[in-house]
């Protein structure tokens, strides 16, 4: 696999329901790599109940032999409200459904009342390794819950100021971490578009990027100087499936904001500012214009990187 030989660690799969189901694409991807990580980048606890999607993640560990991760968060508000869901997402439902799972992988049976329930729920199968625990999230008390309670924090950021400002609010929840839980990242899961030809890796950002806009919080838009008319508007577009009509609403700065895009020196240099502020980056989607491709560019990019 292109990943794997061009010496990539982990595998997140995204999840949105209106993509391709990502537990049967793990399941490929387990069959066809030998040492990379995978896991869902990132579910929610609302399409699912908590309780199969730690089923479903325990059955990647065991395809991988004890290599799969947890990636969950609070979900795309774009998508979760075509479900009707999105008076549902929150802190306490991610963390209440990260907790229960690793209840679960531990071999306990569990019973809940709080965001969604279970009576004496647990697994007929013993699950391989340890799952670590990724929290997929941007906003403060979902940075400082992830630095307290996590193994990590897949912060949906291309930006350093972005960065920067997520390494603090981690920090304030470490400042309240057991020491007998394990070593935290900070990652930062960047929007990645790099090409030979520059337009053509910032053409292919707009999909992604107009997703991030969509569900970006005020503070962050204002941090940009990102009209939030205008991406309230990209919103209502991906709602209503006008898909050509939000990504073109996307702007020059907000491709700037969201996504490290262009080159290989140009995204290099977007590595080494990001890398300043947290503990390892995420390549994410769209990759670029031509997706293997962009996977060993990146790459090279990642080794120019000082």
């Amino acid at each position: 696999m292109t990943a794997e030989t061009a010496g990539y660690e982990t595998a997140f799969v995204s999840c949105h329901y209106n993509n391709r189901d990502p537990f049967a694409a793990m399941s490929r991807l387990a069959a066809a790599t030998n040492d990379l990580q995978i896991g869902p980048g990132v579910a929610n606890p609302y399409e699912t109940h908590p309780v199969t999607l730690a089923a479903k993640t325990a059955t990647v560990a065991e395809l991988t032999d004890g290599q799969a991760v947890f990636g969950i968060g609070p979900g795309d508000p774009s998508t979760l409200k075509n479900l009707g869901l999105t008076d549902e997402r929150g802190l306490r439902s991610v963390l209440e459904a990260f907790k229960t799972a690793q209840q679960l992988w531990d071999g306990d049976r569990v019973s809940h009342e709080g965001t969604f329930e279970a009576q004496n729920a647990g697994l007929n199968f013993e699950v391989p390794g340890q799952i670590p625990v990724y929290v997929g999230g941007e906003g403060p008390h979902m940075c400082r819950m992830a630095g307290k309670h996590a193994d990590g924090i897949l912060f949906n950021g291309s930006h350093p100021s972005d960065l920067a400002w997520a390494r603090e609010r981690v920090d304030e929840g470490r400042a309240d971490r057991p020491e007998t839980r394990s070593s935290f990242e900070l990652l930062a899961y960047a929007s990645v578009s790099i090409a030979e030809d520059e337009a053509a890796a910032a053409e292919a950002a707009r999909p992604p990027v107009a997703y991030i806009t969509a569900g970006a919080a005020p503070p962050v838009l204002q941090r940009h100087s990102i009209d939030q008319a205008r991406a309230e508007s990209i919103g209502t577009h991906i709602q209503e499936g006008k898909f050509s009509k939000a990504f073109e609403l996307v702007t020059p700065s907000m491709i700037e904001a969201f996504s490290a895009t262009g080159t290989v020196e140009t995204v290099t240099e977007r590595i080494n500012k990001l890398s300043a502020h947290t503990d390892g980056i995420v390549i994410g989607s769209p990759l670029g214009p031509s997706p293997e491709e962009a996977i060993e560019l990146a790459a090279t990019a990642f080794d120019q990187a000082a």
